[in-house]
């Protein structure tokens, strides 16, 4: 029998980075008997993949549902959705707060409100869920809860008298979540008897079911063999195995109703046929879409081409498999001129890029080469005011485009660029302004306001360019303030800066895949950096291999690979000098019909490195 409807209860976790969301969601799938204990690593189900657990951070959302025996003797059907903390996994909270009636807010007792904290705070009001604030960590020495409960009632306006008090490591305050999460967060609506409407929020693909999607059911009901149809492409399917997951995936025989959360096998094989955010409804008895998710606009470009025995083929297939189970990760085809065939690929932020490569790297044992991140930029190509231009056939020329290389960049002919603008809030202590200050001026940050949370913790708001952003700024906030620094960002449009596009080439030959656009200010010396680390990585060659960062026409930086010197004149034990100075000679005419004849294979390390310049030299 199918769960009553007023015995489930559907929430998530939502914390800052490393705040204790996966630790605490797993001791409640523990306290519920869900999982075994922690040392048990072949259950480690909600952090399951590996880069998760090597770099310690939730990547993927993951749902789960808890049977739950509350102290009234009823048995409550809890789904719970663990969610990421990073800012560039934003998308994945936002997506699983729509499948929630109410969310869990884990506050660190020790650092308190942090910058996502805020953030995600905001992306539930703005769902109505009802929010139960939670002090976790409460076991720590440096432990405050007092003080961290004035910070939530200050910074977020929400009523902290009640916040619960837990140690997801000792266990504290597991069972009072639990009693919480019954007694304060409503049970679902959905009318069980209406046509039947499921809203996806996730899916993976699986080499032998197809494609498994994730959804919520808001009304009606689904059970194995029935005829579903997918709103948005208009294909039908039949389900094939429709369940909960507990954590593993577990056959419902019954089937779901409104108000539960589970996965539905139909053997999709077409990755094109779903989307997530889209509506499933009965083929025979169809009901209107749901309002899906908010498409997410990447805010960093770069690309991917297949490298050693990886095809563009094997690379193509992986890239659309990944899309469907990343709903924040755009693609598509690009020619890179000496790299090849490959991707144009577009991510939230830089953490998003390297996890994406990482991923499709182990997932699917790719060898990829990455180029330099950039970010879009709109070039206008005429002034606003100027009249019309049109092709031959009448159609109107655009006034401005978009572009993500600078390859796209027109050499001339334009008026101006603009690059996008993101209003940044930090969250740091408050003896650290200075430092902060320093860094964000240095990356023509602009001030606008300062607000401060009690008498230790400040919140700094600037508007500065997300190219200034994804490279290494959050790493260098954490090193300015001993790691009690974060921040948060949103896009606030485009403004015009002085920007150009600096080209590298190597042995006199354009290498697209390492031009960059900058701001004017900073070419030169972006490109003498860049350069220098290509010196290092780029191997000695029978012949001199000249490096050149050029604006235009004009050089702004140069460095010279010295050739491999061989000994011609080992052989020469004795007679005249002569015999020396004919092989010396012979030996220069050869290095200079090699240099110009010659080629230079650019190693993947060498791309690697015009990320890393930056980093190591500011």
């Amino acid at each position: 029998m199918p769960h009553p409807q007023h015995l489930i209860r559907n929430f998530c976790i939502i914390a800052h980075i490393d705040h204790g969301k996966s630790t605490l969601a797993e001791r409640l799938l523990q306290a519920t008997g869900a999982m075994k204990a922690k040392d048990d690593k072949e259950l480690e189900v909600l952090d399951s993949m590996d880069l998760e657990r090597e770099r310690g951070i939730t990547i993927k959302a993951k749902a789960v549902s808890l049977s739950y025996l509350h102290t009234d003797g009823q048995t409550y059907q809890l789904n719970l959705i663990d969610t990421p903390g990073h800012v560039d996994f934003s998308y994945e909270v936002s997506r699983s707060l729509q499948a929630c009636e109410g969310c869990l807010l884990v506050v660190d007792a020790s650092q308190g409100v942090q910058a996502q904290t805020v953030a995600n705070y905001l992306l539930s009001c703005e769902l109505n869920l009802t929010v139960i604030p939670t002090l976790n960590k409460i076991d720590l020495p440096s432990a405050q809860p007092d003080r961290v409960c004035a910070e939530i009632e200050e910074s977020l306006a929400l009523d902290a008298t009640f916040a619960i008090r837990a140690s997801a490591k000792q266990g504290i305050g597991i069972q009072e979540i639990l009693t919480a999460v019954v007694e304060r967060i409503p049970s679902p609506v959905g009318d069980r008897s209406a046509p039947t409407q499921a809203l996806i929020f996730d899916a993976i693909y699986d080499d032998y079911r197809g494609i498994i999607l994730y959804a919520r059911i808001k009304n009606g009901r689904l059970k194995k063999g029935d005829k579903i149809r997918l709103i948005r492409s208009g294909k039908t399917y039949e389900i094939s195995e429709i369940g909960r997951l507990k954590p593993r995936m577990t056959a419902a025989d019954d089937g779901l109703e409104a108000g539960e959360v589970g996965y539905i096998c139909a053997a999709i094989k077409a990755l094109t046929d779903v989307k997530v955010g889209d509506t499933i409804t009965l083929e025979d008895n169809q009901a209107e879409p749901l309002a899906g998710f908010r498409e997410m606009k990447p805010m960093v470009y770069c690309g991917l081409y297949p490298s050693g025995e990886t095809t563009y083929d094997q690379l193509r297939e992986a890239v659309e498999k990944f899309s469907l189970n990343d709903a924040s990760f755009r693609w598509s085809p690009e020619s890179g001129g000496a790299l090849g065939h490959g991707f144009r690929c577009g991510f939230l932020g830089m953490l998003h890029m390297e996890i994406c490569q990482e991923r499709l790297e182990r997932e699917h044992d790719l060898d990829m080469v990455q180029t330099a991140p950039t970010v879009t930029y709109v070039v206008n190509l005429r002034a606003a005011s100027a009249a019309p231009l049109y092709e031959k056939d009448g159609s109107v020329i655009p006034r401005s485009i978009e572009i993500t290389t600078p390859g796209e960049l027109p050499r001339d002919g334009y008026e101006s660029i603009e690059e996008p603008l993101v209003t940044i809030h930090f969250m740091l202590p408050a003896d650290k302004i200075g430092s902060v200050m320093s860094l964000v001026s240095d990356r023509r940050g602009e001030f606008l306001k300062q607000e401060y949370l009690g008498t230790q913790r400040c919140v700094l708001t600037y508007k500065m360019p997300l190219a200034e952003v994804i490279y290494d700024l959050f790493d260098k906030l954490k090193s300015v303030t001993q790691g009690y620094g974060t921040m948060d960002y949103e896009f606030t449009g485009y403004q015009v800066a002085d920007l150009v596009r600096v080209d590298i080439l190597v042995h006199n030959n354009p290498c697209d895949a390492l031009a960059f656009i900058c701001h004017k200010t900073n070419a030169e010396f972006r490109g003498r950096q860049i350069i220098k680390a290509l010196k290092e990585e780029i191997p000695k060659h029978l012949f001199e291999v000249a490096l050149q960062a050029t604006i235009g026409t004009r050089v702004v930086a140069r460095e010279t690979i010295k050739s491999i010197g061989k000994n011609v004149t080992a052989k020469c034990y004795g007679g005249d000098v002569s015999r020396k100075r004919k092989l010396l000679e012979k030996q220069k005419e050869g290095k200079k019909r090699m240099k110009m004849i010659g080629n230079v294979e650019v190693p993947q390390e060498a791309f690697m490195a015009v990320l890393k310049s930056r980093a190591e030299t500011e």
